[in-house]
C-alpha cells in the first residue's frame, strides 16, 4: 500500500466500524460489522473498542487508561445498543461503566459485554519512564509470516485477518506446521491493513488480535474470552506495533494470556491480561 493511499485517523474502516450513534445521553446505537469476525463470532478486541469509543463520548476525559470487560454471551454481527453510566468524575480521571446489548428472536435485549473503565488524558502524563521491561525480540517484518503466506483459510474464519497487517514470528508458528512448541507464546508485528496508525482505541483491538497462545500449547478450536483487562500507557508513535503474548498456566480448562504492545519508538504502550476458556478434547 502506498503512503498516499493509507487511511488516517477517522477515515479508516476501523473508525467506521466502531463508530457509535448517540440516541440519547448515555445510549448509543451501532451495527456490529461482520468484517471483524472469527468463524462468525465477533472479535473481543473489536467489541472492546466499540465500548471504548462510546465511553470516550460519554465521559469528560478522552482516553482509556484501564478498561475491564466481562464477556457474558457471544456477540453476532448486526444491530446492538451500548448503554453507559458515569460512575465518578474527577480532575484527572473519570470512571464509567458500559454494557452492550443485542436482541433475541423475541426482540428482548440480551447483554453481551459489561465494562468498567477509567479515562484520562494521555497527553498530560509526565515523560518519566522507569522500567525493567524490554521490547520483544521479533525478526524483521520481511522474515515473518502473515495469513496470506499460509494455506487457504477455513470459510468464514478470515474476515478479521483481511483487515489486519499481521506478521507472526516464525518461532511461534509451530502450530501452523503441526509441531506446536508447547511454550504458549505468540509474537507478531501488528497494524491495520489500510495503513491507519495506532491510537488508544486500536490498542484495545491489538491485545486480542493474534492467534490464541493455546495453539502453541497444542490445542485447537475456539478460545472464548471470559474477562479482559487492558492498561493503556501512552499514545503510540506512528508505525507498526509489536505484540507479545504469553500463557504460563492452563488449568481446569482455563488459561491466562498476558500481552504487551510496543510501538516504533520502543515504548510499552499497552498491557493486558485475559482469562479464556479452552476446550480440552
Amino acid at each position: 500500500m502506498s503512503q498516499a493511499s493509507q487511511a488516517t485517523l477517522g477515515s479508516s474502516e476501523f473508525d467506521r466500524d466502531t463508530a457509535v450513534t448517540r440516541r440519547e445521553p448515555g445510549v448509543y446505537d451501532i451495527d456490529l460489522s461482520a468484517g471483524w469476525t472469527i468463524i462468525n463470532a465477533v472479535n473481543g478486541g473489536y467489541l472492546l473498542a466499540v465500548l471504548g469509543r462510546a465511553l470516550a463520548d460519554a465521559l469528560p476525559h478522552p482516553d482509556p487508561f484501564t478498561i475491564s470487560a466481562h464477556y457474558l454471551t457471544a456477540s453476532q454481527p448486526g444491530p446492538a445498543v451500548v448503554r453507559t453510566e458515569t460512575v465518578r468524575t474527577g480532575r484527572t480521571l473519570s470512571t464509567g461503566q458500559a454494557s452492550l446489548f443485542q436482541y433475541d428472536e423475541q426482540g428482548a435485549e440480551v447483554e453481551r459485554i459489561r465494562v468498567l473503565a477509567s479515562y484520562g488524558d494521555l497527553a498530560t502524563l509526565p515523560d518519566d519512564v522507569r522500567t525493567s521491561a524490554r521490547p520483544p525480540a521479533i525478526p524483521p517484518m520481511e522474515q515473518c509470516f502473515g495469513p496470506e503466506d499460509g494455506p487457504a483459510p477455513v470459510p468464514g474464519s478470515s474476515a478479521i485477518a483481511d483487515r489486519l497487517m499481521l506478521k507472526l514470528d516464525p518461532a511461534t508458528l509451530g502450530w501452523a506446521l503441526g509441531a506446536p512448541s508447547g511454550k504458549g507464546e505468540m509474537r507478531a508485528w501488528f497494524g491495520l491493513a489500510d495503513g491507519r496508525d495506532a491510537d488508544p482505541l486500536s490498542l484495545l483491538l491489538a491485545v486480542d488480535a493474534l492467534p490464541p497462545t493455546a495453539f502453541e500449547l497444542g490445542l485447537t478450536g475456539w478460545v472464548p474470552t471470559v474477562e479482559l483487562t487492558v492498561h493503556i500507557r501512552c499514545r503510540p508513535a506512528p508505525g507498526p506495533l509489536r505484540v507479545a503474548i504469553i500463557t504460563r498456566n492452563l488449568a481446569g480448562g482455563f488459561l491466562e494470556e498476558d500481552a504487551e504492545v510496543w510501538d516504533s519508538a520502543d515504548r510499552l504502550v499497552a498491557q493486558s491480561r485475559q482469562l479464556a476458556r479452552v476446550r480440552l478434547a
